[in-house]
């Protein structure tokens, strides 16, 4: 007997505060029923990847991103590998993962880091949420690495932005991407943080060019703030999420009726 509908996966894709954008898209793939079985995520993304696969809503995830400050998260130390030393961090995501596993959710999540001594995606899918997600948000040069045994796991936005192929080997047969990339730079280099980010930025946009499936079904919100760590404007970008998922549900259910007629016996 074959499969009754197909597996949809989502890609949350890196991007800072960008990243409340997936909010928003997730809000509309709701409100129009479309069935999510498998996610992943890179930096921001994967803190959101986490998030819903605990069974947070994208109205308790809105509620966080509204209150959410700097302050919440930053522990500033003497520079040596990062300007943020991650420990507060790990406990606001871990209150908001219910101190979760990674094997132990409903449906299967990925958070994929990535690894400066081999130069290769890490893929975490068991394991702390937290400890996952932290390694996947450390913006080298501002977060202190995480060290794992033979690994130093920085951002994995920098290998990987939107990890579309990580949905695709967990099995999805439609593949959503979430890129928050910035559309238009209006930000000036004022600081070593900005440079850090818009340096990773330009980077993350060219290889993202070269690198998402072909067979990728893509959101691409249109967020015009750039610096990823500044909390401001967050009803405007998870807007932008709604806004630019509404303009393309039409045609994913195109895609999700069409696979149904080819595969559905």
């Amino acid at each position: 007997m074959g499969k009754q509908r197909p597996t949809i996966g989502v890609a949350f894709g890196a991007g800072g505060v960008r990243g409340f954008a997936h909010i928003g898209v997730l809000k509309v793939l709701e409100q129009h029923n479309i069935p999510i079985d498998v996610v992943a995520g890179s930096s921001m993304g994967a803190l959101v990847a986490g998030l819903y696969g605990v069974g947070q809503t994208p109205e308790s995830m809105e509620k966080f991103a509204k209150f959410f400050r700097r302050q919440y998260y930053v522990d500033y130390i003497v520079p040596k590998l990062g300007f943020i030393k991650g420990d507060k961090v790990v406990k606001l995501i871990r209150i908001l993962a219910k101190g979760k596993r990674l094997e132990e959710l409903p449906i299967p999540v990925s958070i994929v880091a990535a690894d400066l001594i081999s130069g290769k995606k890490v893929v975490f899918q068991d394991g702390d949420i937290a400890d996952a997600v932290r390694a996947s948000i450390s913006i080298p040069g501002i977060f202190v690495p995480v060290t794992k045994n033979e690994q130093v796991l920085v951002d994995g936005g920098v290998l990987e932005r939107v990890p579309t192929s990580v949905v695709k080997e967990m099995g999805a047969d439609i593949i959503i991407g979430i890129d928050v990339s910035s559309y238009k730079s209006e930000q000036k280099a004022t600081s070593i943080y900005d440079v850090i980010l818009l340096t990773i930025d330009m980077m993350g946009r060219e290889i993202s060019k070269h690198q998402q499936l072909e067979q990728a079904f893509m959101i691409n919100p249109m967020v015009k703030q750039t610096n990823g760590l500044i909390f401001k404007d967050v009803d405007a970008i998870i807007e932008a999420g709604v806004i630019a998922a509404t303009e393309k549900i039409k045609s994913l259910k195109e895609v999700i009726d069409n696979w149904e007629e080819h595969n559905v016996e």
